[in-house]
């Protein structure tokens, strides 16, 4: 069986500084004929989706995918609200996490997996001001360690 490639379509890197991320599941997403070639051309932004929980189905909403050049009549509108698919099982699993204070639902990646489209949800938990500071400080001394590091080296 040949290894199936993936392809990142778009990455959201603020649920990453907004939120920790607690567990992460792979879902596919229904999508109209004229959506897919866009994707395709890497036109996708997630960085101000969410998803919802809605009669035992899951949505993303506000997940911008821009209408195909070509697509003319057949676009459909980029901010349409567009169904996840995930077994019963974990569905029903995430409702039970979200109905707990302070969980929710964010879309984390869009790629393509062999000819499919997938989206990686995080369940997560929001960040106060306080971690998001430490998270950034964090980073700052990451960053000058290596740049340290790189300047030890050059001599």
């Amino acid at each position: 069986m040949a290894k199936e490639t993936i392809k990142l379509i778009a990455n959201n890197k603020k649920a990453y500084h907004d939120y920790f991320i607690e567990e992460t599941y792979e879902a596919g997403i229904s999508l109209h004929g004229t959506e897919v070639k866009s994707l395709r051309m890497g036109k996708c932004s997630v960085k101000e989706a969410f998803i919802r929980i809605e009669k035992g189905e899951v949505f993303v909403y506000g997940m911008h995918i821009s209408p195909y050049e070509k697509g003319n009549i057949f676009n459909r509108d980029p901010l349409r609200v567009k169904k996840l698919l995930l077994h019963r099982a974990q569905i029903s699993k995430l409702g039970g996490k979200i109905a707990e204070k302070g969980y929710t639902l964010v879309p984390l990646k869009v790629y393509l997996k062999g000819s499919l489209v997938k989206v990686e949800i995080g369940l997560a938990r929001g960040k106060k001001l306080y971690d998001k500071r430490a998270d950034i400080a964090k980073k700052d001394m990451r960053r000058e360690a290596e740049k340290d590091f790189k300047v030890k080296n050059l001599y």
